[in-house]
C-alpha cells in the first residue's frame, strides 16, 4: 500500500475508533441507564443532554483517542501477531473505561455506574477488537494477491538476517516482498548461498542499486560492534534516499530521520524515516487532493474541451503529452500534461543540449525551438499542467510536492542527498514553483524541496497553493 493511502486509511482507522466509542457507550445507556424501558437507539438521540455534559463526554472521547495511541493501536502492525494486536486493543479500551470512570467521578455524573462501565468495557472491547480482526483479515488478503508490499532489502548474511528473511517470506500476509541481500564476501558466505536467497549486490554497489530499484525499506542485520562504521555508511545512503530503516539500534545519529520502536513477534526492532506526514494533517492533505482536483476538473471540463480543439488544429500530433515520470520511492508514472511541442521533441532535445540554460540535471531553454505557438501561451500560463489533476486522483500526485522529475532528469542526480526529495508523493506546484521556478539554480531547487519535506505542515500546504495562482498569474520563472 502506498504512503497515501496508507495514510489515510490510518486516519481513517482513528475516526472508526472515535465513532465505537460513541457507539459503545450509546448502547452502554440503554441497556444500562433506563433497564425498564424498550431498548431504543432512538429513543437515545431523543434525550435531551446538558451542554456541560457534552463537555464532559468531549473530554472523555480525547483522553480515549490519547489512550488508543498510546497503547500502539495506531502504528504498523505488519510484523505484529493477531494475539499482541488484540492485546493492544484491549489495554486500549480498559484504559479508556478507567478515563471515563475517574472523569465521570470528578464530575459527578450519576449515570456512570459500575455496571454502565462493565458494559461500556465488554462493548467497546469486543468493537474494536471485532474492527481489528477484519481489517487483519482484509488486509491479508490483499497483500497476498501481490498488492499492498512493501520492498525490502536486508544489509548483511549473518544467521538473524537469514532468519528475518525466513519470517518474512513465511507470512506472506504481513506484505513484505523480499528484494535480497547485499553484503561483501566472507568465510561464511557458502551458507548463505546454500539457503538460495538471493544477493543482490555488495556493499560497494548498494548506492546504484538504490538509484535504479524500488526499495521501501531496508533491514540492517550487521553486528554494529564489528561494522558500525560501515553500517553507519549504509544507513546515511539509505536517509539519503529517503527509505524506511528497521535496525536493532539508534546509534546511527541520524541528522533527518526520526525513530519508532515496533516489533516482529516479540523481537524489538527500531524503524527510522525522515517524512513527517502523518497524522490528522495528512488525511486533510488527501482530502484536498481529491475535493480540489475533482472541483477544478469538473468545473473545467468545457476549458478541457476547447484547449483540446486548439492543440488539435494547430499541430499535428496528439491532444495530451505523457511521459515517464519518477514518484514515490523511484516508482515510475505516466504524467500526463497538454502537449506543447512538436511530437518528436524528446528525440530533437538531445540535439540541443548544448543551449541547456539549467545548471543540474534539468533541462530548459527560454526560447525552446520545440514549442509550439499555442503551447507557448500554455507553458506561459501553466494550463499544460492542468491534465495532472488526473495523477492526483489516481494518487500518483499530490496538489504540493515536489516537482515530478522525468526518467532522464533522474539519472543524472549525482548527489545522494538530493533523492530523498523522492520519498514523498511529487506535486502539481512547490516552493520551487513560486520562487521563480526555471530562473533559480538547480542546487536551490534541491534545498526548497528539503525544506519543504523537513518543515511540510497542512497551513504549509496551503500556503503554497495560495502563492501558486499570482506565481503564475505572473508567469513568474516559466518558459
Amino acid at each position: 500500500m502506498n504512503a497515501v493511502k496508507r495514510r489515510f486509511l490510518l486516519n481513517a482507522l482513528k475516526c472508526l475508533d472515535i465513532g465505537l466509542v460513541i457507539l459503545s457507550f450509546a448502547l452502554a445507556t440503554v441497556f444500562v441507564a433506563y433497564p425498564s424501558q424498550s431498548v431504543s437507539l432512538a429513543r437515545f438521540f431523543s434525550i435531551r443532554v446538558k451542554l456541560s455534559n457534552c463537555a464532559i463526554f468531549a473530554t472523555a472521547l480525547f483522553f480515549c483517542h490519547g489512550m488508543f495511541s498510546l497503547c500502539g493501536l495506531y502504528e504498523s502492525k505488519r510484523l505484529s501477531t493477531k494475539f499482541a494486536e488484540i492485546l493492544d486493543a484491549l489495554k486500549a479500551t480498559s484504559l479508556s473505561t478507567a478515563c471515563l470512570a475517574l472523569i465521570s467521578t470528578s464530575f459527578s455524573v450519576r449515570m456512570v455506574t459500575l455496571r454502565f462501565l462493565v458494559v461500556f468495557a465488554v462493548i467497546s472491547s469486543v468493537a474494536v477488537v471485532a474492527s481489528r480482526f477484519l481489517l487483519r483479515c482484509w488486509l491479508g488478503t490483499v497483500r497476498r494477491r501481490g498488492r499492498n508490499l512493501h520492498h525490502i532489502l536486508i544489509l548483511g548474511t549473518n544467521s538473524r538476517a537469514i532468519e528475518f528473511a525466513r519470517r518474512i517470506e513465511a507470512t506472506p500476509e504481513q506484505g513484505y516482498r523480499l528484494v535480497g541481500f547485499v553484503d561483501d564476501d566472507w568465510p561464511k558466505m557458502d551458507k548463505f548461498v546454500a539457503t538460495g536467497f538471493r544477493l543482490a549486490c555488495d556493499y560497494a554497489g548498494l548506492a546504484e542499486f538504490l538509484r535504479r530499484n524500488v526499495v521501501d525499506e531496508v533491514a540492517i542485520y550487521l553486528p554494529l560492534r564489528s561494522f558500525y562504521e560501515h553500517a553507519a555508511r549504509m544507513a546515511a545512503l539509505c536517509e539519503h534516499h529517503g527509505i524506511i530503516m528497521r535496525f536493532h539500534s539508534d546509534i546511527f545519529n541520524l541528522k533527518v530521520a526520526t525513530t519508532h520502536a515496533t516489533f516482529l513477534d516479540t523481537d524489538p526492532q527500531i524503524t527510522a524515516h525522515g517524512v513527517v506526514f502523518e497524522g490528522w494533517p495528512f488525511l486533510l492533505k488527501r482530502a484536498t487532493d481529491l475535493i480540489v482536483s475533482s472541483a477544478v476538473l469538473l468545473f473545467l471540463g468545457p476549458v478541457f474541451l476547447v484547449i483540446a480543439a486548439l492543440i488539435r488544429f494547430t499541430s499535428p500530433g496528439p491532444i495530451l503529452f505523457g511521459q515517464k515520470r519518477v514518484g514515490l520511492n523511484k516508482r515510475q508514472f505516466t504524467m500526463y500534461k497538454f502537449r506543447t511541442m512538436v511530437p518528436d521533441a524528446e528525440r530533437i532535445q538531445e540535439e540541443l543540449i548544448h543551449l541547456n540554460e539549467m545548471t543540474g540535471p534539468a533541462f530548459k531553454i527560454k526560447n525552446d525551438p520545440r514549442v509550439t505557438p499555442i503551447g507557448r501561451i500554455l507553458r506561459k500560463t501553466s494550463i499544460d499542467e492542468l491534465p495532472q489533476l488526473f495523477n492526483v486522483l489516481k494518487g500518483e500526485m499530490s496538489l504540493v510536492g515536489p516537482r515530478a522529475m522525468s526518467v532522464r532528469d533522474y539519472q543524472l542526480f549525482n548527489e545522494d542527498w538530493q533523492r530523498r526529495r523522492f520519498s514523498v508523493r511529487p506535486g502539481i506546484t512547490c516552493l520551487w514553483q513560486v520562487n521563480g521556478r526555471n530562473s533559480i539554480s538547480f542546487d536551490k531547487w534541491m534545498e526548497l524541496d528539503m525544506q519543504y519535506i523537513d518543515k511540510w505542515s497542512i497551513w504549509l500546504d496551503f500556503k503554497i497553493l495560495a502563492r501558486t495562482i499570482p506565481a503564475v498569474l505572473k508567469g513568474s520563472g516559466a518558459a
